[in-house]
């Protein structure tokens, strides 16, 4: 069984590369969609059926979360909540409804398997990567809403992915730059970090990505991605699953950034991933290499052959109940969340309430200043917010620049909108140096409720959340 079934490298166009197609046709796993890949539903329509033309088996997957991180929405903000909404409105029947139209969208689109959902607990209000990508901080919350997500994705006959195994929440790095420990016992982590895994098995979802964190409870030498007794020992052994293990993007530094991408595909082979995802902008030659250093190390014993075999049979398996579930009717478009629904979700502080009923009592105009932190990497660049639905920051403050009280008008209500405002020193500082002029402070992230620097928060920067927001003002 060759090593090329287990890859599922990123390229870069919106049309597929001669290499790519070429690898496909020679039995290469799959692909994996980002933003740079994706122009309009039409376009990808397009480049989906030349991928299933030249493997009519690939797996071909994309980050849609239905909230922040998504790709099918990137160019215009994602018209769907969001995990952290959905876990503070608590509402399944909505969650399952929200993860089937995602389904929907994508297999439209002809995407079969989503990375998604994000069934981290976000413990830690410092995580850089996870937050609103959440459905909360409490275990058995993320659990309900992460099986209830899953069902309906996968009802649309799109693969879901539990993820990131086993559990990314409870970190203040970001795998995507730096190698993160989650040093908890193990007590905790059964009861917290692996209660979302074992619903998501149990509700049947198909694929369950690994993390590149270290944690020592379970693990102490190894990222999970590379640890056979996290995935082989502890999710296959004892919590049973059987599906499909996908490793997170092995060009991330967690991944690879001390031993290279090659050698980060072995040992994420021999610990029990079965897809590889490799990154965004792959390249043949990188292809060629990983390849090669699998081969290499089947032929040395490294790796036995029967685990490339297992690996690729899982693979197929699941490609083959996908493609029959899509051969269905479609199912019936689901009616989009309101916008009064989403706003349920807010949390707003008593003066916050109070300065908005005094706006309107007096028609005060509203002048808006925008904290531009740089993106997560995650989320990459895409609108969000309230500019992602036509209002126009009257100021945008970025890392280093000071404010102008000055050119406040007079009389001007100040409305401040950041994410995770807690996280950005900068933005701290900017908000203290508009205190004299009793500003509104909203944090479209998941906010440090401790910390004065959320007087508004939405607990998402998805557009259908920021037109929510804006009603809000209005």
């Amino acid at each position: 069984m060759s090593a090329l079934a287990t890859l599922m490298p990123g390229f870069e166009g919106t049309v597929l590369p001669a290499w790519v197609e070429r690898r496909l046709r020679d039995g290469m796993g799959g692909v994996c969609l980002f933003a740079t890949n994706v122009e309009s539903p039409e376009q990808l329509r397009s480049l989906t059926a030349s991928i299933l033309a030249a493997n009519p088996r690939a797996v071909i997957s994309t980050d849609e979360e239905g909230g922040d991180v998504s790709r099918l929405h990137q160019r215009d903000g994602s018209p769907f909540p969001g995990n952290a909404v959905l876990g503070r409105l608590d509402d399944l029947a909505l969650t399952q409804a929200v993860g089937e139209q995602v389904g929907h969208e994508l297999i439209a689109t002809g995407v079969n398997l989503t990375l998604a959902p994000d069934v981290d607990i976000n413990s830690n209000v410092s995580n850089p990567v996870i937050g609103v990508r959440s459905f909360g901080a409490d275990a058995d919350l993320v659990s309900r809403h992460g099986a209830a997500w899953t069902r309906g994705v996968q009802s649309a006959g799109v693969a879901g992915c539990a993820k990131h195994f086993p559990g990314h929440g409870d970190t203040s790095q970001d795998s995507h730059v730096s190698l993160p420990t989650v040093d908890v016992d193990l007590d905790t982590l059964r009861a917290r970090e692996l209660a979302p895994f074992a619903a998501a098995i149990e509700a049947g979802v198909a694929t369950i990505m690994s993390s590149h964190i270290v944690v020592p409870a379970l693990d102490p030498d190894h990222p999970a991605t590379f640890s056979r007794p996290i995935l082989t020992d502890l999710l296959r052994g004892e919590m049973g699953f059987e599906g499909v293990i996908v490793s997170d993007a092995l060009d991330m530094v967690g991944a690879s950034g001390e031993i290279g991408i090659p050698a980060a595909a072995v040992r994420a082979l021999h610990a029990g991933c079965d897809l590889l995802c490799i990154g965004t902008a792959n390249t043949d030659e990188q292809i060629e290499s990983i390849v090669d250093a699998i081969e290499q190390a089947v032929a040395q014993g490294e790796i036995a052959e029967e685990r490339i075999a297992e690996a690729s049979t899982r693979i197929d398996a699941m490609v083959g109940r996908l493609t029959a579930a899509a051969s269905d009717p479609p199912g019936v478009g689901l009616a989009r969340l309101d916008h009064e629904t989403v706003r349920r979700a807010f949390r707003v502080s008593a003066r916050a309430a109070a300065l908005l009923e005094s706006r309107r009592a007096a028609a005060q105009p509203l002048h808006w200043i925008r904290l531009e932190s740089s993106p997560n990497i995650a989320v990459g660049t895409s609108p969000w917010g309230v500019f992602a639905v036509g209002v126009t920051a009257d100021v945008v403050v970025r890392p280093g620049d000071g404010v102008d009280l000055d050119a406040v008008p007079h009389g001007a209500l100040v409305v401040v909108v950041g994410k995770n405002n807690h996280r950005h020193p900068w933005a701290q500082e900017v908000v203290d140096a508009l205190r004299p002029l009793d500003p509104v402070v909203v944090d479209m992230g998941w906010p440090d409720l401790t910390e004065p620097y959320a007087d508004i928060a939405t607990y998402g920067a998805s557009r259908l959340v920021g037109a929510a927001l804006a009603e809000v003002f209005s």
